[in-house]
C-alpha cells in the first residue's frame, strides 16, 4: 500500500510541478519580463544571460528546496537572497501591472485619479510592511 501511495504522490508532484512551471514560463513569456528588463537597462546584448539567470536560479532553488540543502553562509546572506527575490517578484508585479493597466483603471473607478501617487505608495508600503511582519513572525 505504501508503494501505491508513494507512486501516487510522485505523479501528483510531477503534475503539479509541470503545471506551475508551465504557468510561470507562460507568465514570463506573455508579460515579456526579460525583454522589458533588457530594454529598460539598455542591455539587449545580455538578454541570453538574463534568461539563463532565471532558468539557473529556478533550478538551483528548486533543488535546494527539494533536497533540503543547507549552506553555511554569513547571516546577512539571507538579506542578499531576499533582495534578489524581491527584485524578481517586483519586476513580475510591475510587468503585470503595465500589461493590463490595473492601476489607472482602479484609480478611475474609485475616483482617485488625482491621488495616483498616494495609491501607488500605499500599495508599496503595505506590501513592504506586510512582508516584514511575515518574515519576522510578529503575528504568528
Amino acid at each position: 500500500m505504501e508503494i501505491v501511495s508513494g507512486c501516487l504522490l510522485m505523479i501528483i508532484g510531477i503534475g503539479g510541478g509541470l503545471a506551475v512551471g508551465s504557468g510561470m514560463v507562460a507568465f514570463l513569456v506573455v508579460l515579456d519580463v526579460i525583454p522589458r528588463l533588457a530594454q529598460t537597462t539598455k542591455s539587449y546584448g545580455c538578454i541570453r544571460y538574463y534568461e539563463g539567470a532565471v532558468v539557473l536560479g529556478s533550478l538551483f532553488f528548486t533543488f535546494t528546496d527539494f533536497f533540503d540543502w543547507h549552506y553555511a553562509l554569513f547571516p546577512m546572506s539571507a538579506a542578499l537572497f531576499g533582495a534578489f527575490a524581491g527584485c524578481f517578484v517586483g519586476m513580475l508585479a510591475a510587468a503585470l501591472t503595465e500589461v493590463i493597466n490595473v492601476l489607472p483603471i482602479l484609480a478611475k473607478r474609485i475616483g482617485m485619479e488625482t491621488y495616483m501617487i498616494w495609491l501607488l505608495m500605499s500599495m508599496i508600503f503595505g506590501k513592504v510592511i506586510g512582508s516584514i511582519i511575515d518574515w519576522l513572525g510578529v503575528l504568528g
